[in-house]
C-alpha cells in the first residue's frame, strides 16, 4: 500500500537588498516607459527633418570663405539647415568611440542607469537599501553626483567622451565653414527657441526634472 503526500512548496527567499532593488526597478517601469515613448517620438520626428546626405556632400557646393566672419556665417547658417544631420554626425562619432572602448560603454551604461532607476524615475516612497541600511534621497544624490564626478574626471571614460565630442564638433565646424549655403533654402527654418530639442527638453524631461527638484 502506497500513499502520495503533498510536499509544501514556498518561495525562495530573498534578500532585502533583492527586494528593495526589484521593487525600486517595478515602480520607475511606468515613469521609464513614458520617458521612452517620448524620446522614441522625438527621435522619429527630429528625423522627418534630416536633410538628404548628398546635400551634405556635394562637392559643387564647397569653397573657401572669403574670411573668419564669413565661415562664422557659414557655420550658422549650415547648422540652421543641417541640424539634424550634424546632431547624428556628433552622435556617430561618439557611439563609435563607446563601442571602440567596451570598458567606458559599461560604464558609461552602468553610471545612466544607476541615475535612471535610483534616483529620477524611482518613486520617492521607495526607500533604496544596501548592506540593510536604508538611504534618504539626499544621500543618494550625493553618492551618484561623487560616483559621476569620479567617472567623468578620474577615469579615461571622461577624456575619451571630450576627445570624440572635439572631433565631432571639428568636423562640422569644417564643413560648416566650407559648405557654402547659398543653395541653400534658409527662409523656411524654424523660429529661434523652437529648434529641434525644444520640444522634447520641454515635454519629455520635465516631470523628471520637477522630481529630481522637489527631492533636492
Amino acid at each position: 500500500m502506497s500513499s502520495s503526500q503533498n510536499l509544501p512548496i514556498s518561495d525562495p527567499p530573498s534578500s532585502a537588498t533583492g527586494n528593495a532593488a526589484w521593487s525600486s526597478a517595478s515602480s520607475a517601469t511606468p515613469a521609464l516607459r513614458a520617458f521612452v515613448a517620448r524620446l522614441t517620438e522625438f527621435t522619429r520626428r527630429a528625423f522627418t527633418r534630416r536633410r538628404p546626405w548628398y546635400e551634405l556632400v556635394d562637392r559643387t557646393a564647397f569653397s573657401k570663405p572669403d574670411s573668419l566672419s564669413d565661415a562664422t556665417s557659414r557655420i550658422r547658417k549650415n547648422y540652421n539647415y543641417f541640424r539634424v544631420n550634424y546632431i547624428t554626425l556628433l552622435s556617430a562619432v561618439l557611439a563609435f568611440s563607446l563601442l571602440s572602448h567596451p570598458f567606458s560603454l559599461l560604464t558609461i551604461v552602468s553610471l545612466v542607469a544607476a541615475w535612471l532607476f535610483l534616483y529620477i524615475f524611482r518613486a520617492p516612497d521607495q526607500p533604496v537599501v544596501i548592506g540593510g541600511r536604508t538611504f534618504s534621497d539626499r544621500e543618494i544624490l550625493g553618492i551618484l553626483i561623487i560616483l559621476t564626478v569620479f567617472v567623468v574626471f578620474l577615469t579615461s571614460v571622461g577624456s575619451l567622451l571630450m576627445s570624440a565630442t572635439l572631433i565631432g564638433l571639428g568636423i562640422v565646424c569644417v564643413h560648416g565653414a566650407f559648405r557654402d549655403p547659398e543653395d541653400l533654402f534658409l527662409d523656411d527654418q524654424e523660429i529661434p527657441g523652437t529648434g529641434l530639442f525644444s520640444s522634447f527638453t520641454g515635454a519629455a524631461t520635465s516631470a523628471a526634472v520637477a522630481d529630481v527638484m522637489a527631492r533636492v
